[in-house]
């Protein structure tokens, strides 16, 4: 049965509109609570937010939900979703919840749950926890003198910061680099320039001055053209871009020019692989990895192995198989070597490692493969299901044959939004361009007859 509430990460939507009220992220709590309960001990959940200016009102009714049912809540205040997962660990959660809407503008929030091992839920928990929501949970809540306590947690930052310093090695030194980092507004706005500065770079932080309204605002890693004119304009060795909770990441180069997930990836594995310590024979991925990744990993003797959309499907696939390098190409990088989740800041410290090792400029460490030629558009969509009407699957199937082996073609519901993606790569652009401009019309069509 398909889920109301939870998308591909978490429950996501515009603030104080369903399913992102106070009242759902109050029942959340509640469902969460008593999901994460086990023996006799006083349970504890973590919180974390981003800037959002909804983040005061969802957090404080998260709050009303997990003391209802018993559960100690610990609040972090504005930090990075990987210093939830990892705190969710360090302090011994029962879960862990990051308030957040990731890359989204600043008027849509979401939840994301982490469980005591600091992992993502499962599909199966969300249903059962989903399923909890709509009940009349009174009778199962904590008596009157079993309610929970809320209070705020000190030296967070301190305690992320180090965390993410301990995953170079304790003789390297950013020392001589000159980095520009964009903050986004978001929620790593203090953690990460700190961190580069005490690893001795000359930083230059931009947008780090949330004010609830401006995260993600023409920023960011999905907005990247001030990183860059900032690059250039200080002659930067590289510019890094978080987005608004940081489990992301993207790089510019000394030259301006965008880094993607991709290449993050195939530099990080290239490194590891020629180290001795990727695991896995090889990277995974998700099927929007470009085509060349795939080719360059496997002229190196590796494997790329995709799964369906979101980091969550990433990790799981990783934990089954035995990976410890994955991401997606919007800059989701997972080493699970050091974290159980996304982590723009150490993924970044991971190439700004491999620079400092090469004594080699940005621009040639990190284009590692000519990406294939890829198109991505959205089609926005108000209900219906357009993917199943019968021109559709007509001309997707068209689309399949005339790329034919040397191209790929993705079309797939957005996960936190209401739009469907289309994406087709291959050798030949102007293929490649048609046929996503083909399939754009016939959905937008159906669409709009719907």
């Amino acid at each position: 049965m398909a889920k109301q509430y939870f998308g591909t990460d978490g429950i996501r939507g515009r603030a104080n509109t369903f399913p992102m009220t106070a009242e759902v992220a109050m029942k959340v709590g509640m469902a969460a609570g008593l999901s994460f309960q086990r023996g006799k001990h006083r349970h504890r959940v973590v919180i974390g937010k981003d800037t959002r200016l909804s983040g005061y009102m969802i957090e404080n009714a998260m709050v009303a939900g997990f003391c209802a049912a018993g559960m100690d809540v610990f609040l972090l205040g504005p930090v990075p979703t990987p210093a939830v997962a990892m705190l969710s660990r360090s302090l011994r959660a029962d879960i862990g919840v990051m308030i957040s809407a990731s890359h989204n503008a600043f008027y849509d929030n979401g939840i994301k749950l982490f469980g005591p091992d600091g992992y993502k839920l499962s599909d199966e928990i969300e249903t059962r926890i989903e399923g909890m929501l709509d009940k009349d949970l009174g009778a199962e809540l904590a008596s009157s003198e079993g309610l929970g306590r809320a209070k705020r947690i000190d030296g967070v930052h301190d305690r992320y910061i180090e965390f993410a310093k301990r995953t170079l090695p304790r003789s390297m030194s950013l020392a001589g680099m000159r980095i520009v980092i964009d903050c986004a507004n978001g929620a790593a706005y203090k953690v990460a320039p700190a961190a580069l500065w005490e690893l001795g770079a000359e930083v230059f932080a931009i947008h780090d001055e949330p004010n609830g309204f401006n995260i993600n605002d023409a920023c960011g890693s999905t907005s990247p053209a001030s990183l860059c004119e900032k690059v250039r304009e200080v002659r930067a060795d590289i510019g890094i871009a978080l987005d608004g909770d940081a489990d992301r990441m993207i790089i510019a180069d000394e030259n301006g020019e965008i880094v993607d997930g991709d290449q993050i990836m195939a530099v990080i594995a290239e490194s590891w692989h020629q180290a001795g310590r990727l695991a896995g024979g090889g990277v995974v991925a998700t099927v929007m990895s470009n085509l060349g990744l795939e080719r360059h990993l496997g002229d190196l003797g590796l494997t790329l192995q995709r799964t369906k959309v979101g980091d969550r499907y990433v990790v799981e696939h990783m934990r089954a198989h035995g990976f410890n390098v994955g991401g997606e190409q919007s800059g989701h990088i997972v080493l699970s070597d050091f974290a159980t989740t996304g982590d723009g800041l150490v993924s970044a410290l991971q190439v700004l490692a491999c620079i400092k090792r090469s004594n080699r400029p940005a621009s040639e460490v990190c284009r590692k493969f000519e990406p294939v030629p890829q198109v991505l558009k959205n089609v926005r969509f108000d209900g219906g299901r357009p993917l199943e009407s019968d021109p559709v699957r007509a001309m997707i199937d068209e689309a399949r044959s005339r790329l034919g082996k040397q191209g790929r073609l993705v079309i797939r519901p957005s996960g936190t939004e209401p739009l469907i993606r289309v994406m087709a790569e291959g050798d030949d652009p102007g293929l490649v361009e048609k046929v996503v401009n083909d399939l754009v019309g016939v959905i937008g069509s159906i669409k709009t007859a719907a």
